[in-house]
């Protein structure tokens, strides 16, 4: 079954450039849409050694072009208490009347050394205060909240020190009255970027306060050749009459040697109620890189990398990283992307 996903012609649709903090990457952006604009928080750096990542927020009333609302990160390393840190892969939503940012954060920023071929090569950097054991600089995942989008506060950790445990997601509601997160957990990371964990998987934990979690409880793990590296969630996930809708991605290795990777897009239902039960999930990706913005960038070749997506006429609006370098559009008919999930799951 055949999937009418469109790229946006004017793709790229942000790229970076114009201040210090954004010259070399703009992606992996988190959406929200509300009062009939677009609003994207992107990760972006200024450059590749060192890799200090921050957020911008961004505004656009048709989805394609986006202004800055600010010549400042709205989040930056120094508002989490490291100044040499990395601000990574916002996602948004927004509970009542508080917007709620989640995301990935390394205390001292790699250095990154793209090779063209696949995972760049890394080194850790010589900060003030540095110690260079490598169970010392995991990926730690926070969160921090605003009530405006532009000024936001650090709320806290939703994960221990000591874990890689990123793609740390919420849902936009309580679900039987408390907070629900998902994440990604894989042991640690080292600098040739191997995990200790067989098979990373996609868990669920729960909260009454984002402070204490539960202990998290496998929702998918890896099944098929697309996703033999791992897995991890995209965008938060959306309500629909069927169960919510969730977005994730899957890594293949395409050539160990070179590490060489593909990242594509799947895509699931959960149950509205009890999220941790998978109602139905595509065996296949439904979307991988075609174009070559996709295939080619400046960080890492074959990556589209879904973190934000909304719902507007009755179109999902995917925006997603292209090869850690820009940002992409893509859309596909809300109701044509769930009847293609339940009609191909196993």
């Amino acid at each position: 079954m055949a999937l009418n996903i469109k790229r946006c012609p004017e793709n790229p649709i942000i790229w970076p450039g114009k201040w210090d903090w954004r010259m070399s990457n703009s992606y992996n952006p988190a959406v929200i849409y509300e009062n009939e604009k677009f609003y994207l928080f992107e990760r972006a750096a200024g450059s590749m050694r060192p890799h200090h990542c921050y957020v911008g927020l961004l505004e656009s009333d048709d989805g394609v072009h986006f202004t800055h609302l600010s010549d400042k990160p709205v989040l930056s390393p120094e508002m989490i208490g490291y100044k040499y840190g990395s601000v990574q892969d916002p996602r948004v939503v927004k509970i009542g009347d508080t917007y709620y940012m989640t995301f990935a954060f390394r205390r001292f920023a790699w250095n990154i050394y793209p090779t063209g071929l696949g995972v760049p090569d890394a080194s850790q950097g010589d900060f003030p205060g540095f110690d260079p054991s490598t169970d010392k600089n995991q990926t730690r995942s926070g969160i921090a909240i605003s009530k405006d989008k532009i000024h936001w506060d650090f709320f806290g950790w939703a994960t221990p020190p000591e874990l890689d445990d990123r793609d740390v997601i919420l849902f936009p509601e309580k679900i039987n009255g408390k907070f629900a997160l998902l994440r990604r957990p894989i042991g640690y990371v080292d600098l040739s970027t191997g995990h200790s964990e067989e098979h990373p998987s996609i868990r669920i934990s729960y909260s009454d306060d984002l402070k204490n979690w539960s202990e998290p409880q496998v929702v998918i793990q890896p099944e098929y050749p697309w996703e033999d590296n791992r897995i991890g969630g995209a965008a938060p996930p959306i309500r629909t009459d069927l169960g919510w809708l969730v977005l994730y991605h899957g890594v293949e290795n395409a050539n160990p040697a070179t590490r060489r990777v593909i990242y594509r897009m799947g895509a699931m239902i959960l149950d509205l109620e009890k999220p941790e039960k998978v109602i139905a999930r595509a065996p296949d990706f439904i979307m991988e890189p075609e174009a070559y913005y996709e295939k080619f960038g400046a960080f890492i070749p074959n990556v589209i990398f879904p973190t934000g997506a909304v719902v507007v006429n009755d179109l999902l609006w995917i925006y997603y990283g292209c090869c850690d370098t820009s940002i992409g559009l893509a859309t596909v008919p809300l109701n044509e992307l769930l009847d293609h999930i339940i009609a191909t799951s196993p």
